[in-house]
């Protein structure tokens, strides 16, 4: 059993990297926090999975490229043993199989400064710190199989008959995963523009993006600014930036800003979500899926006053249950799912054209 340790309980850490010099930096950086404790170290997937036996940490910390079985692999052998949260620790080259980590259970990725051995690691040692206490409320879990059937609200709301549907999907840890369940339910020929705001840093988008279009019947690209809007195309906010979505004349297109953080991110999705309720008005559907904070409450509750529907990812299946929690308290959300269902919800909202106004 993973515990949900708050912020004052102690965290026990497995660092795991084929490097004796990158072992010692991360441990002394996690050390330097009180509530933080190393209870051992790995150099290869094997020991790792090894150790995540013998010692049920509540945290693991992982490198990519290692001996005998990489961080991908080791990975993929722990989540399906005995899943826990797991944290990789890899250098900005290693976005592809980030996204892979990703998609294959680890809950949140912190980027090396310097490449596979990074000296200068002090400089992320917040960051490391605030990702490893926040894991502990995370809830790895099995893959769940796609429901045939969703449940939909009866009171949802119908998008006008012969409009183009926005969808503005917004996530935070565990989001890669679970907005690739939502975007691989969406059929090709659905007439939407879909937006998404994943908080994650530089370097990483567009790789990112690069697998939803994969897997995908959509069209679905990194984000830049000036670029025009089309159906059954899905536009993923680029790292360390906000994505808004701006009316000019007859057509709809996405600017991409550097303005400040919102609610401590960027990209926001609280300022994205706002942007599209200004432009697509009650012909919008917002998701708010798995994530840490109450960045996107305040962007479901301006599509909802649009007119617009807004669905929140459930507790059971969320990583981490903050941003759709904080959502649903604010009383804006229409539907609470699992993220199995949420594609079949979307689909429901945008092609159901009997429904009435209410």
């Amino acid at each position: 059993m993973i515990r949900s340790a708050g912020p004052a309980a102690t965290v026990s850490v497995l660092v795991v990297d084929d490097s004796a010099l990158m072992r010692r930096i991360t441990t002394q950086l996690l050390e330097s926090d009180p509530h933080i404790r190393i209870v051992g170290t790995a150099a290869d997937g094997i020991e790792a999975i090894e150790q995540v036996a013998a010692l049920r940490p509540d945290v693991v910390t992982l490198d990519i490229e290692m001996p005998r079985l990489d961080g991908l692999g080791a990975l993929r052998e722990i989540m399906a043993r005995m899943p826990l949260p797991v944290i990789m620790l890899s250098g900005l080259s290693d976005a592809e199989m980030v996204m892979q980590a990703l998609q294959a259970g680890a809950v949140e990725f912190v980027a090396k400064p310097s490449g596979t051995v990074s000296t200068d690691l002090y400089k992320i040692r917040e960051e490391l710190i605030h990702k490893v206490r926040m894991a502990t409320f995370s809830r790895p879990s099995a893959l769940r199989p796609v429901a045939a059937e969703p449940d939909p609200a009866p009171a949802i709301r119908a998008i006008r008959a012969g409009k183009l549907c926005y969808v503005v999907i917004g996530a935070s840890t565990g989001g890669p995963s679970a907005i690739g369940e939502v975007i691989r339910g969406l059929s090709a020929d659905l007439p939407v523009s879909v937006f998404i705001a994943q908080h994650m840093p530089a370097g990483f988008t567009k790789s990112f993006a690069e697998r939803l279009h994969r897997s995908s019947g959509l069209d679905v690209v990194e984000a830049s600014d000036g670029l025009p809007v089309k159906p059954q195309c899905a536009y993923v906010a680029p790292g360390d930036a906000h994505m808004v979505l701006e009316q000019q004349a007859s057509r709809a297109v996405v600017r991409v800003l550097h303005t400040s953080p919102v609610n401590g991110v960027r990209p926001s999705v609280d300022v994205l979500m706002k942007s599209v309720a200004e432009v697509g008005g009650a012909d919008v559907v917002g998701v708010l899926l798995t994530g840490m904070g109450r960045d996107g409450a305040e962007g479901l509750s301006q599509i909802k006053a649009a007119g617009g529907w807004t669905i929140a990812q459930d507790r059971d299946t969320s990583t981490i249950f903050g941003m759709p929690r904080a959502a649903i308290r604010l009383g804006v959300v229409d539907k609470v799912a699992p993220v199995t269902e949420i594609a079949a919800l979307v689909t429901y909202a945008v092609r159901n054209k009997a429904s009435s106004d209410d």
